[in-house]
């Protein structure tokens, strides 16, 4: 609790007088667990418990910092003050190297956190010269850390939500100085608080100084004189408060009752911090302001405001305390004004743009009788965590070579990303979307001793490895043979013995794998006269090929693999800056398809003449290629949000997956300013307009054929989730995103907010929600957690749609509409399948066959997500509804045909149409046979 009696205050003066920085606690309290608390520069075994926490406890950062880099120093006199926290009289520099970092574990993948670093230069380098330099979370870019005075202490936090079961902060040499750290913490905090912080987007707390503050973080409390920063334990996630500080034309409110925060989510138990506000003496309103943060890049700022309230207070009846929260002088809250309950708090948040100069007025309503209050408040920079590190597995794979090896590299921070941080000794592959992976690995002649470690088995996408000239010994492991990617393997030069693997032999002997063993003493394939290879297949002694062939082998592959670096280096100018490459002999080949230009398409559009459809990227015309095949023209206008990085990201995926049921890209134009894709033109139009009756000539579609289309898109699907290497998913089903053939084959179409799994082994992803209203995955929208079932809950809604014939948001009454879901229900609920079959179809379907779609749509809405089926489980479904759907209509037609005029030479065939000569019981059966025929998982080469 805060002090409110003599003995209280004794132990505030007690506390200022040992730390004046820090509001000292007495008493002790259970630490959590969870806390990682480094003090940097201190010795490899010293760790101390630090009084101003109530115990927190910390130690030496030297088992935290990458291979054990960086020097130890204090602080140089006068600026070694005592009475600063221990972890200020110490630091950890970094003089080699570009990048430094540290690597915090464990941690919780998918978990949220709160980092936070701390810099105290104090002239421990004796040059008086405070050094500039940046910081990164992780792969991202955090802050530019820039030390303008000695005496000075820095204080930077975010929050941050970690990729993989390992964080790193890494410290950034940009050649004005050597960086240095004095202090790192990081601290777990419950995933519903800052539901704004997501794995794509971290918030960094500003930094900007006040006159009458401390510290220049902006995070602040308002209780009186003599209550300097709170921390933990008063804030269970040691979260640092400092004082606002004394404002002429304020006052403070105080009370010693508890303050409830059951309707905050930014603490879950009571908390001091909020039993003090400050509000105005004599006036009416409380202003305060703030500008860009000089430590981070302010280009398209975006910041997150939190304001606090309590009524602190026990009102009269005839008393009123109401007011407006203005931003830039704009009302926020509405029209109703903020009334702060009596000793209940509330958090009152909004996202605020514009790098300039801000303003907050807490302004009293007019019918207010008492002037406004606040009790806290925090703003936040928000950070786009745009660069993709690489893939979980490597990442740990190089690290624990690293340390198996003890490896003085350059080896810091993430192997693959940033692209100018890569590990020297190693290359990695960078697809369109995903995580990096490492493809090459040169560790010849690095030192290397022991055994060849197994974490080389989970480098999946590696070609090349290179062992050659150390001092390895033992057996060459099996795993070696096993690695799906490998192509070339030096293990010459070593101390290896005992017997060469057999599958190892054989992908040598096939061509498959380059293998180089020679002068390893005692390995058995080099001295045939002490063992025999093992041979699974036969007991012919085999041994390695002759040196003419290994080496044509390997200059063949060394060409190779000096080619696709070529390729390589072109395609990263290409994408950095696309207009760099106008020849079209320049062009590397990222897609596969026709390149247009801007020209080129006013022409095949006739101008632009026939719209044919319009969204968010922009106008979609109509447009012949130059053997009169039409084509769609889908250009980007100028006031579209979907941006460069969109359209590569919609293009490079096009051009990347190829299934019968997947909208075909013919080719793309980047041409200066004008952006477009051109795709396959499909008559039937979308599946929406065809549902509705918009469509030209929209004959009512019957149930076998929506049962179809149902399969089809479901098959696209499928094939996105699971052929896709990494898998995709498309986050913005609709049946308007269902396009139509001639014949009314169906295809799933616009990519623009299809994302990627890190891999097939993780569950989910997390990033900002996007989709449409009436389709979007609720758990999605809520918890920015992305996976498959996200799309599996969207194909529901389209299933329900293909059923009912309505749209997601069903018309009740003139005044009231509900979710598709949730009418089906409650009609379904009567026991009546015909009161949602969309009466269009003319009753004629098989009703088992739609009451298992309608079941079958419902479960795709499940919650929780893990409850849904999965887009195979659905094609199987649909299967097995349209083999229900087809048998009925052969029972149907052979009914129809018996009673029908034998001479007639007519008959009903399976969509309920009547037509000449038509044998039903051979056309049923052949439909019903393509069902039953497993369709094709995927068309053309699986991407990568």
């Amino acid at each position: 609790m805060a002090p409110s009696t003599a003995m209280q205050s004794f132990l505030v003066l007690l506390c200022l007088a040992s730390s004046p920085e820090l509001f000292t606690v007495i008493h002790g309290q259970q630490v959590d667990s969870g806390f990682i608390s480094l003090d940097c520069g201190i010795a490899a075994d010293r760790s101390y418990s630090d009084p101003s926490t109530s115990g927190l406890r910390y130690v030496s950062d030297a088992g935290f910092s990458d291979a054990g880099a960086g020097l130890n120093a204090s602080v140089a006199p006068p600026y070694d003050n005592p009475g600063m926290a221990d972890r200020y009289s110490t630091v950890r520099y970094f003089p080699d190297g570009n990048r430094s970092c540290y690597t915090l574990r464990p941690v919780t993948p998918g978990g949220k956190y709160l980092v936070r670093v701390s810099f105290y230069y104090g002239d421990y380098d004796g040059n008086n010269r405070p050094p500039v330099f940046d910081l990164h979370l992780g792969v991202n870019r955090w802050a530019t850390v820039n030390v303008t005075a000695a005496d000075e202490r820095y204080i930077l936090e975010a929050v941050v939500v970690s990729p993989a079961d390992f964080f790193q902060v890494c410290l950034v040499n940009t050649g004005l100085g050597t960086p240095f750290i004095s202090g790192l913490d990081l601290r777990p905090l419950k995933w519903t608080m800052y539901p704004e912080a997501t794995i794509n987007q971290s918030l960094l707390l500003l930094t900007l100084s006040r006159p009458s503050a401390t510290f220049g973080f902006n995070r602040y409390h308002f209780w009186p004189l003599g209550y300097p920063l709170f921390r933990y334990p008063f804030d269970p996630y040691d979260r640092l408060w400092q004082r606002y500080g004394t404002v002429a034309a304020w006052n403070n409110i105080t009370t010693s009752a508890t303050v409830d925060v059951s309707d905050v989510s930014s603490f879950d138990k009571s908390t001091d911090i909020l039993r003090s506000a400050a509000t105005p003496v004599n006036g009416t309103r409380i202003d305060f302001a703030w500008g860009p943060d000089s430590f981070v890049n302010n280009d398209n700022a975006t910041y997150l405001l939190m304001l606090y309230f309590a009524e602190l207070q026990r009102l009269p009846s005839n008393t009123l305390r109401q007011f407006d929260i203005l931003v830039d002088n704009a009302t926020w809250n509405g029209s109703q004004g903020v009334t702060p309950k009596y000793l209940s708090a509330q958090v009152v948040k909004r996202m605020v743009k514009g790098s300039g100069q801000h303003t907050v007025t807490l302004a009293a309503t007019t019918d207010a009788t008492l002037p406004p209050i606040i009790n806290a408040f925090e703003i936040y920079s928000v950070n786009s965590m745009t660069e993709v590190a690489t893939n979980d597995a490597d990442a740990k794979a190089m690290m624990a070579i690293r340390t198996k090896y003890a490896l003085k590299k350059n080896w810091m921070g993430d192997p693959c990303a940033p692209k100018e941080f890569t590990w020297d000794d190693l290359n990695c592959s960078y697809p369109p979307s995903g995580p990096a992976s490492v493809t090459t690995l040169q560790l010849s002649s690095s030192g290397l001793s022991g055994v060849v470690d197994a974490s080389f088995s989970d480098l999946k996408s590696l070609q090349h490895l290179d062992l050659s000239n150390n001092s390895l010994s033992g057996s060459i492991p099996d795993f070696l043979a096993q690695m799906p990617s490998l192509r070339y393997l030096d293990l010459s030069n070593n101390k290896l013995s005992g017997r060469i693997p057999a599958d190892l032999l054989e992908k040598n002997t096939k061509g498959s794998l380059v293998l180089r063993i020679d002068n390893n003493a005692n390995l058995c394939g080099n001295n045939i006269s002490t063992c025999e290879v093992e041979n699974k297949k036969s007991n012919k002694i085999l041994v390695i090929a002759t040196v003419i062939p290994i080496a044509v082998a390997t200059l063949l592959f060394v060409a190779a693999f000096l080619m696709l670096h070529r390729m390589r280096k072109r395609q990263d100018k290409w994408m950095a800056n696309p207009s760099s490459l106008n020849s079209p002999r320049d062009r590397p080949t990222i897609f596969e398809n026709r390149q247009f230009t801007y020209k080129e398409l006013k022409l095949i559009t006739s101008n632009f003449r026939e719209e044919i459809g319009r969204g968010g990227f922009g106008g979609v015309f109509l447009g012949y290629l130059e053997d009169g095949s039409p084509v769609a023209v889908k250009m980007r206008s100028k006031t579209s949000s979907q941006g460069d990085k969109e359209f590569l990201a919609e293009a490079q995926h096009l051009s990347r997956v190829h299934h019968r049921n997947l909208v075909s890209l013919i080719g793309f134009c980047k041409d200066k300013k004008h952006l477009a894709l051109v795709y396959e033109f499909m008559y039937g139009g979308n599946l929406e307009d065809r549902l509705r009756g918009e469509a030209a000539a929209a004959t009512p579609l019957t149930w076998h054929q929506r049962l179809k289309i149902a399969l089809d898109s479901a098959h696209g699907l499928e094939y996105l989730h699971k052929s896709c290497q990494p898998p995709l998913i498309h986050r913005d089903v609709k049946t308007r995103n269902i396009l139509l053939s001639a014949d009314l084959e169906a295809k799933i179409a616009d990519f623009g907010l299809m994302k990627a799994f890190a891999n097939e082994f993780v569950s989910h992803v997390t990033t900002m929600p996007a989709g449409t209203l009436g389709y979007l995955d609720p758990e999605y929208y809520n918890t920015s957690q992305l996976s498959e079932k996200s799309d599996v809950y969207s194909f529901g809604v389209v299933l329900l749609e293909l059923i009912t014939g309505q749209p997601p948001a069903v018309t009740i009454s003139n005044t009231e509409s509900i979710h598709i879901a949730l009418w089906v229900r409650q009609k379904l609920s009567e026991g009546d399948i015909t009161s949602i079959a969309d009466p269009r179809m003319g009753g004629k379907y098989d009703v088992n066959s739609v009451w298992k779609v309608a079941e079958l749509a419902l479960q795709c809405k499940e919650e929780p997500s893990r409850k849904r089926p999965t887009m195979t489980d659905v094609v199987v479904e649909l299967k097995e509804c349209l083999e229900l759907e087809v048998l009925h209509a052969m029972s149907y037609s052979s009914s129809a045909q018996s009673s029908a005029n034998n001479l007639s030479g007519t008959c009903v065939n399976i969509h309920g149409e009547t037509k000449a000569n038509d044998c039903p019981t051979q056309q049923v059966m052949l439909e019903l046979e393509q069902v039953r025929v497993p369709s094709t998982t995927h068309e053309g080469p699986t991407p990568r």
